[in-house]
């Protein structure tokens, strides 16, 4: 069985088993494996089993989805690399295969399975985990609506205030 394990300090261990043909990863509560860190995008990507590989598709993720720190739209996951999803790093482990080679980081002792991640009450309990960089700067995705809607309304209060400018100055008697 493959799964998905979060390396992260204050997450490490956490997991989710892959068994269903389609795994949703985000950070919102209805995704399959919900992860709540502000650098992960509500639905940040999908996981595809599709025979023996893993596939990992981009949601359209605002801080981008990696595997080994190279961005990836869609790509194959292999046993014992690094997912990085935002700011958070998950190693992709998968029964009888082989253990990848130390690579200097702390492994992971003990791993926990969650399905359905952290509820916003054991969240709120823990704070912030360690490690966690707020001053790191995500950029937001711009709503271009809003800004029509609201150039629209200044334009239409200008066209208000000139009309009633005129209408005023028609009706007060000119001497």
């Amino acid at each position: 069985m493959a799964k998905l394990v979060i390396q992260n300090q204050g997450m490490t261990g956490r997991a989710c088993e892959l068994h269903a043909d389609r795994t949703t990863v985000g950070r919102v509560e209805d995704n399959t494996f919900q992860i709540a860190d502000a650098s992960v995008s509500s639905h940040h990507c999908e996981v595809q089993l599709r025979g023996s590989e893993i596939f990992i598709r981009d949601l359209n993720s605002t801080n981008g989805t990696f595997i080994n720190d190279a961005r990836v739209t869609e790509s194959v996951l292999k046993p014992g690399q690094t997912l990085r999803l935002g700011q958070v790093e998950l190693k992709l482990e998968v029964e009888g295969a082989a253990p990848p080679a130390a690579s200097g980081k702390r492994q992971v002792d003990s791993t926990m399975v969650m399905p359905r991640g952290v509820s916003l009450g054991e969240l709120e309990k823990g704070g912030r985990p360690a490690g966690f960089d707020s001053s790191t700067v995500f950029s937001k995705k711009k709503n271009r609506a809003n800004t029509y809607f609201f150039i629209g309304v200044i334009l239409i209060g200008i066209v208000i205030v000139v009309l009633l400018f005129f209408v005023f100055k028609q009706a007060t008697p000119g001497k």
